[in-house]
């Protein structure tokens, strides 16, 4: 059976955008493209030198072990720039793009260039539960009367929640709505930053300020990403307080909430905590279902009531993963023409969420929580008994018989303590986790501070 180099691509890189932050996953594969496969071989095309590089040194092993995972036949990645495409004899002509990829990437290439606002993301399809009504219902009130309702707006919650979704819909909404009489802007802190650094080096600063002062509705992603990056927290303090003086609208999203993020300064944790602030937390069953219906009817595909019940059972906690897990049951079903058997589905799942903790280290685990809480590794691994402490060489002790089952001695003789206390800390942290929210929404964040460093 000839194979659909696109639907595998687009699989291959589902998973990527799993594993990537957002900012990464834009910058290094978002352009990429499949050009051929031969005799075990993928072609893969980025759109420059530096691309190329970077993609091959990074994220070789990680693309080649998907790519394998989708088909077993492939053995060897060989990475080229766009002008090497013609050089490329290829066996066969292109294939034809199947319609549930050739909307989305159309829909990719129709970003908004003056908004930076991608048109896929639809107040409509968002999938609304407990888990996100607050968030999606602020959202709504702010479109509604733009700039005096929850200003700003600050959405945080996990990776693969949704966040980046609702923030972006809010923008296309409120174009739709009132046309060119309200402009939103959205962009990542890390593209803030990098303009900020742009404007520092070729003194262009009055030019940054009118590009993100000139506008109605500021949206920025990921904003625990500007914490401890002076100039950048400076200039974004100024902006905040131009545009909220006029009444501008801004619109926020992060990992965490504002107290939570340790290197924010406390002037711009004071005015994001002046809004309201709304949570995303993980879906409960009922919305994985609809989630997993939804995606299958954006695909117009089918999967029976049993295999949509068995996925949302077993992956609870990230709607990226659960879309992962998705596309590569559609792709088994493109791919294989068998029919999806409760077996087949259990080894993708199982492929899908053991893939991360064969990854994760002892020392990732460490350096994550170290980063969370802003404290140093000799304070966590060390003797000290200050409270500040306590707690992070707690959650630490946990997350290391959570995610790598370790043994209560190592987990002792690797944070300087005995195996009494690893086992106080664990049990401590899961009854906790179970009735203290913000706890357990740290957990998740840390979780996802370690996913991320992989």
């Amino acid at each position: 059976m000839e194979k659909n180099l696109e639907k595998l691509w687009q699989s291959v890189l589902g998973e990527m955008e799993v594993q990537l932050s957002r900012a990464n996953f834009a910058t290094w594969l978002k352009n990429s493209q499949l050009a051929d496969e031969r005799d075990g071989t993928l072609f893969i095309i980025l759109p420059n030198n530096f691309a190329k590089e970077w993609v091959e040194n990074k994220y070789h092993k990680n693309i080649l072990g998907i790519a394998r995972n989708f088909d077993d036949s492939v053995r060897k990645l060989e990475f080229m720039v766009s002008g090497q495409k013609q050089e490329i004899s290829l066996k066969r002509p292109r294939q034809a793009e199947a319609p549930m990829f050739e909307n989305k990437m159309n829909l990719e290439l129709r970003v908004d260039p003056e908004s930076n606002l991608n048109p896929r993301y639809t107040m409509n399809s968002f999938v609304v539960g407990s888990s996100n009504e607050l968030a999606f219902s602020a959202a709504n009130a702010v479109v509604q009367v733009v700039g005096t309702k929850y200003n700003p707006l600050f959405i945080y919650g996990g990776v693969g929640l949704g966040k980046t979704h609702l923030i972006q819909s809010m923008g296309n909404e409120i174009k739709a709505r009132y046309g060119g009489k309200i402009r939103p802007k959205y962009v990542s802190s890390e593209k803030f930053t990098s303009d900020i650094v742009w404007a520092i080096r070729n003194k262009r600063m009055e030019d940054i300020k009118k590009k993100y002062r000139d506008v109605d509705v500021l949206i920025i992603d990921d904003i625990q990403f500007i914490g401890g990056k002076e100039k950048t927290e400076e200039e974004f303090f100024h902006t905040f307080n131009a545009l909220y003086e006029n009444n501008k609208q801004i619109i926020i999203s992060s990992d965490r909430p504002p107290q939570s993020i340790p290197t924010l300064e406390e002037r711009l944790r004071s005015r994001f905590e002046g809004g309201l602030i709304a949570d995303i937390v993980y879906p409960e069953y009922e919305m994985r279902v609809a989630i997993i219906k939804s995606k299958l009817q954006e695909s117009n595909r089918e999967l029976s009531e049993q295999i949509i019940n068995i996925v949302a059972n077993k992956i609870r906690k990230n709607v990226r993963e659960l879309e992962g897990v998705i596309n590569k049951l559609i792709f088994y079903q493109d791919m294989k023409s068998g029919a999806i058997t409760e077996k087949v589905v259990e080894e993708i799942i199982e492929k899908t969420v053991q893939n991360f903790s064969r990854r994760v280290s002892d020392a990732q685990i460490i350096r994550s929580v170290v980063e969370f809480y802003g404290i140093s590794s000799n304070d966590i691994i060390g003797k000290v008994r200050k409270k500040e402490i306590v707690e992070p060489r707690q959650v630490a002790m946990y997350l290391l018989r959570d995610i790598l089952d370790m043994s209560y001695p190592y987990i002792g003789e690797k944070l300087g303590k005995d195996h009494t206390t690893a086992i106080h800390a664990v049990r401590k942290i899961n009854r906790e986790i179970n009735k203290n929210s913000s706890l357990f929404q740290k957990i998740i964040t840390i979780k996802e501070l370690i996913y991320k460093s992989q």
